[in-house]
């Protein structure tokens, strides 16, 4: 779905944000990317989404080429400010836009945006104007937006950030049901292993650290201390104890249920 190969980015100041990236994400792929602060996450999400072009090295998208834009309807990208996507006079023209920029019919794009709208809890903001939303409300705005072309690769530049904890697990699930390569940039290594099975660890200087299966890296303590992140909490919870740790909350409830019984 996505091959970046040599990919290196420096801005006009002098600043390398990230530094020879090779990264290949296959169909079906959910990938989280988690690095320190100032490690260039989401400087390699941009690139990735080619809307900015590396100083060195490449990204091919399908298979087929390294123009972004000739695959754009294809690829979706949402950026961590949820406002670059708002831009309508209303949430639902905003949801509708994506559909309308591929031809759909008015009937099969007011189908899809209701289908969205309740999944995120949007439907009685649909008619609202964007600058009257909360933070949270935009974010889930933005994330229907992003959703509502039905891109085949996805890359979200941590996509819950605002979003209420209530709304979260709908996001989750709407991304799960979702066919194609899901790129999750988030700080968090608690969502980490929530969202994805193979972890991507960043490094200071931009390049890549680590890159393999989910409990593999959330669970390698000196890695994780090497580049300024934490374990997951179940994993600090439990790894005094067991040389087997829970990676989630919600396996570390599992575990304790079955031991009490």
């Amino acid at each position: 779905m996505i091959d970046a190969r040599g990919l290196t980015h420096r801005y006009p100041d002098g600043t390398e944000a990230i530094s020879g990236v090779d990264l290949s994400i296959d169909a079906g792929e959910r990938v989280a990317v988690v690095g320190a602060n100032g490690s260039g996450k989401s400087t390699l999400g941009l690139a990735l989404g080619g809307l900015i072009d590396p100083t060195a090295g490449t990204v091919e998208y399908f298979g087929e080429t390294t123009d972004a834009e000739a695959v754009r309807e294809r690829l979706g990208v949402l950026l961590q400010d949820p406002e670059d996507y708002l831009f309508n006079p209303t949430v639902r023209e905003d949801v509708e836009y994506g559909p309308a920029q591929l031809g759909l019919d008015r009937e099969a794009t007011d189908r899809r945006v209701e289908r969205i709208a309740a999944a995120l809890g949007l439907e009685d903001l649909l008619d609202r104007p964007p600058f009257r939303l909360s933070g949270g409300e935009k974010q889930r705005a933005a994330v229907a937006s992003v959703l509502s072309f039905a891109p085949d690769a996805l890359l979200l530049d941590e996509p819950l950030g605002a979003v209420d904890a209530r709304y979260r697990e709908r996001i989750l699930d709407l991304l799960a049901d979702h066919d194609g390569a899901t790129v999750v940039f988030t700080p968090s290594t608690d969502l980490a292993p929530v969202v994805a099975d193979r972890v991507v660890v960043v490094a200071r200087d931009g390049s890549i650290a680590a890159d393999g299966p989910a409990r593999e890296v959330l669970t390698d303590r000196a890695l994780l201390d090497a580049h300024g992140l934490v374990p997951p909490v179940a994993v600090r919870l439990f790894e005094e104890i067991d040389d087997d740790p829970p990676l989630t909350v919600e396996a570390a409830r599992r575990r304790l249920a079955d031991d009490s019984r």
